[in-house]
């Protein structure tokens, strides 16, 4: 029982199974079938969209085509017409080349038939030179027979008397052309030193170290000496400076060699006397204190100077020794405005003739330059100036100009006979010496002592460093003319009465006053 009931569920079961596979199969079948019909349908509508596409290409590639014929027959027209033009061009070329070759053959002709007649011409005058050879040679046989002397003696005798002539023309020559060239050399250096010195007008009051600081009391002399003179020992010590204090009231002197340490002794001690504060600790900060500023104002001083007259890539050496120059004084002159007019002096001569202005501006500023240590070393300062410009790399001129620049050697650049010129102009112009000082103030006396011996003139004032002259004449007893015939007399009697470099201008004012009292 259990047996037939195994076997019929096997039975079920393969019967299910197979029943099953057949749905499966069936399904699968129809399955396929539509997978089948979508396939051909899209292989359809591909072929359908693929042949419509190459119709489309056919056509852009027919349209392309016939642009690209439609192209290329315009550039072959177009190389037509270019090549025809050409053609038509070289035509005419070749027109041109005939009608040359046609002229090129006429001239040929032409200088055929020249060069016959030049070798005819050249014949008859070979006959004609022949013929006059011959007749030399008698005439010189007929001179040797008549004069006793040979050819030869003839020519050197001959010689000889050309050369005396000449030698005694061109000693003649020589001599009046050195004298003309004399006359006209000094004349134009005159008229170049008169420019020069007129167009640069420096300020002639320079400013000069003092040595001498004012006190306020008596007391404040003791306080700066000190208990058993300990303060003036710390400042002299600090310093280098002597103090001098005596019995002149209200001052104290600053001596010693060195104008840079006097300046800072002097400061120093205008600064202590201002704060009160004297004992040696103070002294010594006081005084580093300034000799700080100090160094900053000399270096201040010789980059102005160097800035001012146009002079650039100096060594921070030569600037601090150009600096220190401010408050060194020659002959009352300072040093460092002395150096700056003579680089404008030698830098505008040196224009006027041609050369470099700027180098002669450099050998003018730096010429004096070892005025800065000559107190420290020793010799000159032509030699000191030149040994420290020639270790700080200054050029030949420049260091020859320092060496040289008072005649002492023999002058090698013609920049250091400028810097000799610009120096003896600077140290004679009126009033920039003491020693020149009465001279100068007596010729300004004499413009105007010249001026009021005329007629008319109320006033006379010389202005300008003594190269104006303003006349003030009245309106009551002067008419214009009057006025203008005083102005012109009045400038020719400066010229014949004085000596004076340069121009005076005068200038006359006829004024007239109207005054009126209200009561």
């Amino acid at each position: 029982m259990n047996s037939s009931m195994l076997l019929c569920g096997v039975i079920a079961w393969i019967i299910g199974s197979a029943i099953t596979f057949l749905y499966f199969k069936a399904t699968e079948n129809k399955r396929r079938s539509l997978l089948q019909q979508e396939a051909d349908q899209l292989l359809n509508s591909t072929r359908r969209e693929a042949e419509t596409e190459r119709s489309q290409i056919l056509v852009q590639a027919k349209e392309a085509a016939l642009a690209s014929k439609a192209e290329i027959e315009g550039e072959a027209a177009e190389l037509r017409r270019t090549l025809s033009g050409r053609e038509q061009k070289l035509d005419r070329r070749e027109d041109l080349l005939q009608q040359q070759e046609e002229a090129l053959r006429k001239q040929q002709r032409g200088l055929e038939a020249s060069q016959t007649r030049l070798a005819n011409q050249m014949r008859c005058v070979t006959d004609q030179r022949a013929e006059l050879d011959k007749s030399i040679k008698a005439q010189l046989a007929v001179l040797e027979q008549s004069s006793g002397m040979s050819r030869e003696q003839a020519e050197e005798k001959l010689m000889q008397t050309l050369a005396v002539d000449l030698e005694q023309q061109r000693g003649s020559a020589l001599m009046k052309h050195q004298k003309s060239l004399e006359q006209v050399v000094k004349a134009q250096a005159r008229e170049m030193l008169l420019t020069a010195i007129q167009r640069y007008a420096s300020v002639h009051t320079a400013e000069s170290t003092t040595s001498s600081v004012d006190v306020p009391t008596d007391d404040m002399k003791g306080r700066i000496i000190g208990r058993e003179g300990r303060n003036i020992r710390a400042f002299e010590k600090a310093t280098g400076i002597d103090l001098i204090i005596d019995d002149t009231p209200g001052v104290v002197i600053v001596s010693g060699f060195d104008p840079v340490r006097r300046e800072i002794a002097r400061r120093s001690l205008g600064a202590l006397i201002a704060d009160g504060r004297i004992h040696p600790t103070r002294i010594e900060e006081v005084v580093e204190e300034t000799s700080g500023q100090i160094d900053e104002l000399i270096m201040q001083k010789g980059r102005e100077a160097a800035d001012e007259v146009g002079v650039a890539g100096l060594h921070d050496k030569i600037i601090q020794m150009l600096g220190r120059l401010h408050f060194r004084t020659s002959y009352s002159q300072n040093v460092l405005r002395h150096s700056v007019e003579v680089a404008f002096l030698a830098g505008l001569v040196a224009e006027m003739l041609g050369m470099d202005g700027n180098l002669a501006r450099r050998c003018g500023l730096l010429h004096d330059i070892g005025k800065a240590a000559d107190h420290e070393l020793e010799g000159g300062h032509p030699k000191i100036g030149a040994d420290l410009l020639r270790r700080n790399n200054e050029c030949p001129e420049v260091v020859h100009a320092a060496l040289g620049h008072h005649d002492e050697i023999v002058t090698e650049y013609p920049y250091t006979m400028l810097t000799a010129i610009g120096d003896a102009c600077s140290a004679s112009r009126p009033g920039a010496r003491r020693e020149s000082l009465e001279r100068y103030v007596r010729r300004m006396e004499e413009l105007e002592s010249i001026a009021k011996r005329f007629d008319g003139v109320r006033q006379a004032f010389a202005i300008s460093a003594g190269r104006e002259l303003r006349v003030i004449v009245g309106s009551d007893n002067t008419t214009d003319e009057q006025a203008a015939a005083i102005c012109h007399d009045i400038a020719k009697a400066f010229e014949s009465e004085l000596t004076y470099p340069g121009e005076i201008k005068v200038t006359v004012v006829r004024e007239a006053r109207f005054i009126e009292t209200a009561k």
